[in-house]
């Protein structure tokens, strides 16, 4: 039996993930944008702050329109059994997550599903205790870009994304995070900035990104 936590080096992600702790394998996948990918551009971060859980971790590159079946493909080869995933409101997300599921033949975990967005995000900052660094973000919260979200900055991060009609927890891409800690870190991530970008997201509306190593 093998429990496989799918992580993108994100908070919700890594947050699923410790309702099952500790997972098998973490599995990182890779996906082909036509927009460029806060989590792709800083893959090796991701990688390391996933290790620093102790947890293994595979990194798999996925084919443009192949996307589905090279996931299935890859799961059935590590015989994962059970598939722990981050989803929490986004019907479509989950369909995916189902369809991957019944077809490795195991079975799916979703323990944010169906949370509130708002209350998820200050369960996951301030009662958790995680800190994570925002990397990506959309134009109307653009200031927040290379900030780190945490118990002294949450409340101010919820009150400005309610002001741009975001999501405070980010679930539809509003904006993208890299964790820097949390209770299964063994230490904290460090990280510097070496690049920023402005650039556009699928909407063609301003986005930021920020890459460190």
């Amino acid at each position: 039996m093998t429990r496989i936590a799918l992580l993108s080096g994100g908070k919700d992600s890594l947050y699923a993930a410790s309702k099952f702790w500790p997972p098998d394998l973490g599995l990182i996948l890779v996906y082909e944008f036509p927009v460029p990918s806060p989590h792709l551009l800083n893959l090796g971060k991701s990688v390391e702050t996933v290790l620093l859980t102790g947890l293994n971790v595979i990194v798999a590159k996925l084919t443009k329109g192949k996307e589905r079946e090279e996931t299935i493909k890859i799961l059935k080869k590590l015989n994962a059994t059970e598939i722990i995933a981050g989803d929490v409101y986004v019907e479509d997300h989950l369909k995916y997550m189902e369809n991957i599921a019944e077809n490795v033949g195991a079975t799916l975990r979703e323990p944010l599903w169906d949370k509130d967005p708002e209350e998820l995000v200050y369960e996951i900052v301030e009662k958790w205790g995680v800190n994570a660094l925002i990397t990506g973000i959309k134009d109307c919260m653009k200031d927040w870009i290379g900030k780190v979200l945490s118990k002294d900055t949450i409340d101010s991060f919820v009150l400005d994304a309610k002001k741009c009609n975001y999501d405070p927890l980010g679930e539809r891409g509003e904006y993208h995070t890299l964790v820097l800690r949390s209770p299964l870190h063994r230490s904290e991530l460090g990280y510097e900035v070496v690049k920023n970008i402005r650039t556009k997201d699928f909407n063609g509306k301003d986005y930021y990104i920020i890459k460190v190593i």
